[in-house]
């Protein structure tokens, strides 16, 4: 009975690193409830559905599709992603916890307070348990009503992710009514010159390149603006001694054709191609993570992706640390040529050393980028886990991030103890 038991022991364990693994999928989790289709489409066309699926111990506040279809005919996806924006609570609120609110009342952080958009107590909500069992929800802004309550709980994964059903919407003070620049009316070169990038805005438009960035608005665009001391940091090099294309080439290999939030950029794990991709694997930036910060890997450095300078669908426009250098122009450009001579010479070498061959192949093509290996260690993400509790709620960082090393770590040590008590009993 007692190996029955630790037997059970181990299979519970293993089950618990599975749900670990998996983590929450919003867009997933919804699918299976028809009736909020409409607000599940609009998670995934704002790309809020990316930034949720990052962060743990939160609770997004629903709405059914008759709400969500007159809040939507009404008013663009900017201003849509902003609303939708403030239902995402940075803190876990299950019912329980609705009707046990120290003194009734809570003001709580939303995803909408982390957008750098939203003045003083705009991206905060008030949650009030109201006499008779009713929840009430409000804006935080003094003077506003609470006209929107809790209807019924849709789906909990306790302490990670809570999904509760509201009434309607939570509209804060001058959120629909802040003007929702079109993809079309948005001044690149003027938004790039005020966050201290006139470097690169003059390079856009001097090459004309600025015609290719301007030309993809529509259509989707994230571009990544190296700062004027970005230009002039050590080891970068003499971009006058480009020939003109391949200069174009480097001003597009900054952006990407398509609309790409800091939130969906944490959850890629494919390589982003750029306006300057023109085959497989040619220009492409690859992204790494370590807790809330996002790094760009071109095979020749890593380059931190810095501040939102414009967020706002279709377009996203970030700053970064450093110049992106692909490796298609600043690796070493003979080294492509000669390698298929030595692919001939490996069978006499491989004898000698059949390990080290392998290893020297592969890197020869970046000989030139030993930073490109990926920066993200999440070592110092524990402080920002879900471990913090309810009363931080009013802090931007009160929804941790859980990193897959630092899970790993957690996960393998788990199973080694369980599977020691298991061996050693």
């Amino acid at each position: 009975m007692g190996a029955f038991h630790r037997l059970n022991l181990l299979h519970f364990t293993l089950s618990l690193v599975v749900i670990a693994v998996n983590g929450h999928n919003i867009t997933a989790i919804l699918e299976g409830f028809p009736d909020y289709s409409v607000y599940n489409s609009f998670l995934t066309q704002t790309k809020l559905a990316d930034e949720i699926n990052t962060r743990e111990t939160i609770t997004c506040l629903v709405l059914n599709n008759g709400a969500m279809s007159a809040l939507t005919s009404k008013h663009p996806l900017s201003v849509v992603k902003n609303i939708l924006s403030l239902h995402v609570l940075l803190d876990y609120y299950d019912p329980q916890k609705l009707h046990k609110i120290s003194d009734g009342t809570t003001l709580t952080t939303t995803l909408y307070q982390t957008t750098g958009n939203a003045p003083g107590n705009l991206g905060f909500v008030n949650i009030t348990d109201l006499q008779g069992g009713k929840v009430g929800f409000g804006s935080a802004i003094p003077g506003s009503k609470l006209d929107s309550s809790y209807t019924k709980s849709v789906k909990q994964i306790p302490y990670n992710i809570s999904i509760l059903e509201i009434s309607a919407p939570i509209i804060a003070p001058g959120i629909l009514t802040a003007p929702a620049p079109s993809s079309s009316g948005v001044n690149i070169t003027g938004l790039l010159e005020k966050a201290g990038c006139k470097t690169f805005a003059s390079l856009l438009t001097s090459s004309g390149v600025l015609k290719t960035y301007e030309s993809a608005l529509d259509k989707g665009l994230t571009v990544f603006a190296p700062s004027d001391e970005a230009f002039k940091a050590e080891g970068v090099p003499d971009l006058s001694k480009l020939t003109n294309a391949e200069q174009v080439s480097l001003l597009e290999y900054h952006a990407s054709p398509d609309y790409k939030p800091k939130g969906t950029l944490k959850t890629t794990k494919d390589p982003i191609s750029t306006l300057a991709t023109n085959g497989a694997g040619k220009y492409d930036l690859t992204v790494t993570t370590a807790g809330d910060s996002v790094t760009l890997h071109t095979g020749v450095g890593p380059s931190r992706v810095a501040e939102a300078v414009f967020d706002s669908p279709p377009v996203a426009i970030f700053t970064v640390d450093n110049v992106l250098l692909p490796s298609e122009l600043f690796g070493k450009s003979p080294s492509p040529a000669p390698a298929p001579e030595p692919v001939s010479s490996p069978s006499p070498t491989p004898s000698l050393s059949p390990s080290p061959s392998p290893m020297s192949e592969a890197p020869s093509p970046l000989a030139a980028s030993p930073p490109a290996p990926p920066t993200g260690t999440p070592v110092g993400s524990p402080a920002d886990s879900p471990a913090g509790s309810s009363e931080n709620s009013t802090s931007d960082n009160a929804a941790g991030h859980v990193s897959a090393p630092l899970l790993g770590t957690i996960i393998f040590t788990v199973f080694a103890t369980v599977v020691s008590s298991v061996i050693l009993s």
